[in-house]
């Protein structure tokens, strides 16, 4: 079935007709479903909630609930427990899982950020110029930040001796203040995330932070994406497929027009900066999700053989138990058509 706007509605009437089956929006009311995203409600949230202001879930035969997140990692364990039906969250998060408990992984169905935005901020004024100098030195995070989740694997890649490096936990709304009075000497975070909300803080984020960034050592990344249960993704495979579909048609409403996004946002967190968010928003589509494969795959699809690495670096650089096979941590059967997927974003 091709799910472009015009005629997905249509199209999911034909195919229920044909299983003998009611359109869930008609026949059967709609079917609810709870999305954990992996932080607060900001700028690079804006399709979720277009997708939602202009009917696309509804026209999915969904009805759609979002809370915010507490860190991209943790959106999959959310999914994983149950707590939620689909998150917005680290795919490296989901490949450890599945290393460890199988039977708990969850499914990647939409991999959205195809960059790694990892990353490790430290004052432009420290000493710190490289990774091999996070060496002794005391940095910080959220728990579930997917940056600190993800560290163990970089100081495998980066040769650090993790022993003598102190980690303190703290909340993610902390995370540039704690920088920037130097109670810690790093903290992690995506790049743009810390950016942002450091310049919300009075922050200038080009003059004061200096980024370690996990992609100039090789991990080669993908991050986060659109994580439904398995079991939803085997029995309800158009309900997936029409969540892609809303969520698809949000992202280019969003590109054709930012400012609509963020006041949607605004919407749900009125005392967002708007100018800030949008700034956000833009660096987010140009950094974390414009990864030259897009041209060639589309957004929410993989380069199969850049995916597999992906995941044999996760594993190694984890010491984990086994290595999971592409198709355990990543589906493309429940993306958009070809033809309606997004191939460029500026």
């Amino acid at each position: 079935m091709t799910l472009t706007r015009r005629h997905f509605t249509q199209g999911l009437l034909a195919g229920t007709a044909a299983a003998g089956l009611a359109a869930p929006a008609i026949g059967q009311g709609k079917t609810k479903l709870k999305l954990i995203l992996n932080w607060t409600y900001q700028g690079p949230q804006a399709w979720f909630f277009l997708a939602q202001d202009k009917g696309y879930f509804d026209q999915a035969g969904i009805e759609i609930e979002m809370d915010q997140g507490n860190g991209s990692g943790a959106a999959v364990g959310q999914v994983a427990s149950g707590a939620y039906d689909v998150g917005f969250g680290d795919v490296n998060a989901l490949i450890r899982l599945a290393a460890t408990n199988p039977e708990e992984a969850p499914l990647c169905v939409y991999q959205m950020y195809n960059k790694p935005p990892f990353t490790v901020a430290v004052l432009q004024s420290s000493d710190i110029m490289t990774a091999e100098d996070l060496q002794g030195r005391k940095l910080g995070g959220a728990a579930n930040d997917g940056a600190l989740k993800l560290f163990p694997a970089f100081a495998s890649v980066a040769g650090l001796d993790t022993s003598d490096i102190e980690i303190l936990n703290f909340k993610s709304n902390l995370r540039e203040q704690m920088l920037k009075s130097e109670q810690v000497e790093g903290v992690f975070g995506y790049v743009n995330t810390i950016r942002f909300s450091a310049k919300l803080s009075g922050m200038d984020p080009d003059a004061d932070i200096r980024f370690i960034n996990y992609g100039d050592y090789g991990m080669d990344l993908y991050s986060n994406g659109i994580i439904v249960p398995k079991a939803m993704a085997a029995d309800q495979p158009e309900l997936v497929k029409g969540l892609n579909w809303a969520i698809n048609e949000g992202i280019k409403d969003t590109l054709a027009d930012p400012d609509a996004g963020v006041d949607a946002v605004a919407a749900r967190e009125p005392l967002i900066n708007k100018a800030v968010e949008k700034e956000r928003l833009v660096a987010t589509l140009a950094d974390e999700m414009n990864h030259p494969e897009l041209a060639e795959y589309g957004l929410g699809d993989v380069d199969p053989e850049r995916f597999k690495t992906a995941i044999d670096i996760v594993v190694a650089a984890d010491g984990l138990p086994r290595t999971p096979s592409p198709d355990e941590i990543f589906s493309d059967a429940f993306l958009p058509a070809p033809e309606d997927r997004i191939y460029k974003l500026a």
